[in-house]
């Protein structure tokens, strides 16, 4: 038969579900992070503090090793919110900067190579294209923050007994949803500014000035106007009053947590914009 008399017919082979289709997506995307040696290195640094803070739990645990010591310093080793807001604390740094080194190669290559209209030509919309990038950072981000966080607090909980578990349970919901609110901003900085650079060096760069730059702004109105409401435009700030509430730590000089929260939901809202402007299979140049 001539290939002129072969008409379209449609597809009737099986169909992916939906969710499918991203994982697709997120699955080369984790391939390329393991790929890159310093991305593999950073995380292996990044476990260290979770390991030292597992010492430090074990350290605290057994009586009969610190009964030597003041009281003072009995005082000290206690595992309780002030005890994971540090290590939160420790583990976002840490974020960042792999976040600086594996985000910028997120959407940048697609845009800067036109190969946005392949991925659209399938059944593939752009949330699905979104969540597929989204969710390859969420997991490579949840590896070093909450989910070492919840194992610390499942071998606190083990070793202290239930009756410190139904004192602290309020603990583990702060470790999860804080840093999980935090990766959820990282995740946004970096879509955006690999969407809006197209270069992955350049990408790296904003999704470090983003953090350095608001907290300098925020230190430098403070001290021009002598007021403390500008840390509420310091989103590291913000995140940390948030998780203060969280964990039921006295919190810092400052904007309260209505205010931090609102601050960082602007933000978020305005990276999605971003993102959604960016991530199109056309672009029109006038």
């Amino acid at each position: 038969m001539a290939v002129y008399r072969f008409g379209y017919r449609r597809y009737q082979g099986p169909v992916t579900r939906r969710w499918a289709r991203s994982v697709v997506i997120s699955r080369y995307a984790w391939r390329r992070f393991f790929n890159q040696r310093l991305t593999v290195l950073l995380m292996v640094v990044a476990l260290i503090w979770p390991l030292l803070c597992a010492g430090f739990i074990y350290f605290a645990n057994h009586a009969d090793l610190i009964k030597g010591f003041g009281k003072q310093f009995q005082s000290f080793v206690q595992v309780d919110g002030k005890f994971f807001l540090v290590f939160m604390r420790v583990q976002a740094v840490f974020t960042v900067f792999l976040t600086a080194l594996t985000g910028p190669g997120l959407i940048a290559p697609d845009l800067a190579n036109n190969a946005l209209p392949l991925y659209f030509s399938r059944p593939l919309t752009r949330i699905d294209y979104a969540l597929g990038k989204f969710a390859a950072l969420f997991g490579i981000l949840s590896s070093i923050s909450w989910i070492p966080g919840l194992i610390l607090f499942g071998l606190q909980a083990g070793m202290a007994g239930s009756s410190w578990l139904q004192t602290n349970q309020r603990l583990a919901a702060g470790i999860v949803f804080g840093l999980i609110l935090w990766i959820l901003l990282l995740s946004l900085v970096a879509m955006a500014s690999s969407a809006y650079a197209r270069i992955k060096v350049v990408a790296g760069g904003l999704v470090l000035a983003f953090f350095f730059v608001l907290a300098g702004v925020s230190v430098l109105i403070n001290g021009i106007f002598r007021v403390t409401w500008a840390h509420a435009l310091n989103p590291s700030w913000a995140g940390h009053r948030i998780w203060c509430a969280m964990l039921g730590v006295d919190p810092p000089e400052g904007p309260g947590v209505v205010a931090s929260i609102s601050l960082l939901g602007a933000i978020m809202l305005a990276l999605a914009l971003v993102i959604e402007r960016r991530v199109r299979p056309v672009e029109v140049i006038s």
